[in-house]
């Protein structure tokens, strides 16, 4: 290593500390859901109900909150000089595959459709229909760092997109709560959010607002939005330090009766039998993505062989897989994920199940 590439990393990696809010804390102990590791980053329910856990706001504490379904966790600065300066990445080789490859959607026949339609914008920003309402969720209509380039640019206006009654932010991680993006949004559009985010949401002068704690729901009409645990944290400012708000899943029930489960951002853990047997899902729309190395993003992130366990504990009918294509936050090139999920996919003989979308195509349905 040449003493200005040396040095080019040290800033890139003092850069990364800056958006350690997307970076995983470091276990203190030990199973994945993968036969070749060792280590684990969940702590078994052990007969516990997520519904329990909720009610009791095990989750809760007096600083915020806490993450009772992963592991306790130290800091993570000298893991992330780690993995920037000293890890071996072992798939540089394929970053000659990655491709920019501009978004462009046309919405007029998303508009025309009448029943249910989901759209994969870019990186986890998907666009739900559901009759005569929109529900945009985790909207990112750009870059977030000037560090991390974007594959996936959108080149259609804006404007032209439909302007959705509801945003669904399923926490506070740079690339999924941009202040940018909501920006460009009406200011009286309807958030859904979790407890906390006051203040970006008041600079933001978005004040219509609903918050939710784990398996409160929002109704509209026939349609009802319910905020779910998963095993993972948040943070926006490491000075203030992690989960001063909260963070979660999302399953819809739209007013036809189609029912889409949103993973958001998290690891893998053994609750996801207990949603399948609560929620009857017809699509399981999954986060897949920053998932390498292992001994660094486990306690984070699904790799695809957990999220094709979550997928058939949960019991879904169709699977989508999103936050990819984006932007490189972990090791694997960005066009991996669903090369490596439909193997994982193809190993179970659920193939057939997936909604395979690329960034800017439409899931119809009915």
């Amino acid at each position: 290593m040449t003493r200005r590439h040396f040095i080019r990393k040290i800033l890139i990696t003092l850069s990364s500390l800056a958006m350690s809010s997307m970076m995983p804390k470091r276990p203190l102990a030990a199973t994945s859901v993968d036969s070749n590791t060792e280590t684990s980053h969940y702590k078994l329910l052990n007969g516990h109900s997520l519904r329990d856990i909720a009610k009791e706001k095990m989750h809760h504490n007096s600083g915020g909150f806490t993450n009772p379904l992963g592991m306790n966790r130290e800091g993570r600065f000298w893991e992330v000089m780690k993995w920037k300066l000293f890890s071996n990445n072992q798939f540089k080789e394929f970053f000659d595959e990655e491709q920019v490859l501009p978004v462009n959607i046309g919405w007029e026949p998303v508009r025309q459709h009448r029943g249910c339609s989901v759209t994969f914008v870019k990186h986890a920003s998907v666009m739900i229909k559901d009759e005569d309402r929109y529900i945009l969720v985790d909207p990112v209509f750009s870059d977030i760092f000037w560090f991390i380039k974007d594959f996936s640019p959108l080149e259609f206006d804006l404007q032209t997109m439909p302007a959705p009654q509801h945003v669904l932010i399923t926490h506070g991680h740079y690339d999924h709560l941009d202040k940018p993006s909501l920006g460009a949004l009406k200011k009286d559009t309807h958030v859904i959010t979790p407890l906390g985010y006051k203040q970006i949401f008041r600079d933001l002068g978005m004040n219509n607002r609903t918050q939710l704690d784990w398996f409160n729901s929002y109704g509209d009409g026939n349609r009802k939005i319910t905020f779910l645990p998963c095993n993972h944290w948040t943070m926006r400012n490491p000075i203030t330090g992690p989960n001063r708000s909260l963070w979660g899943s999302y399953v819809i029930r739209t007013s036809g009766g189609y029912t889409i489960y949103l993973s958001g951002d998290t690891a893998y853990f053994d609750g996801f039998e207990q949603l399948g047997k609560e929620f009857d899902i017809d699509l399981a729309i999954f986060n897949v993505g920053a998932y390498e190395p292992r001994w660094f993003m486990a306690p984070s992130h699904m790799n695809p062989r957990e999220t094709v366990q979550a997928f058939k504990e949960l019991n879904a009918r169709k699977l989508m897989v999103v936050h990819w294509g984006t932007f490189r936050l972990g090791d694997e090139p960005v066009h991996f994920p669903p090369i490596q999920v439909k193997e994982a996919l193809k190993k179970e003989g659920l193939l057939d199940r997936l909604v395979d979308l690329k960034h800017g195509e439409t899931f119809f349905v009915g």
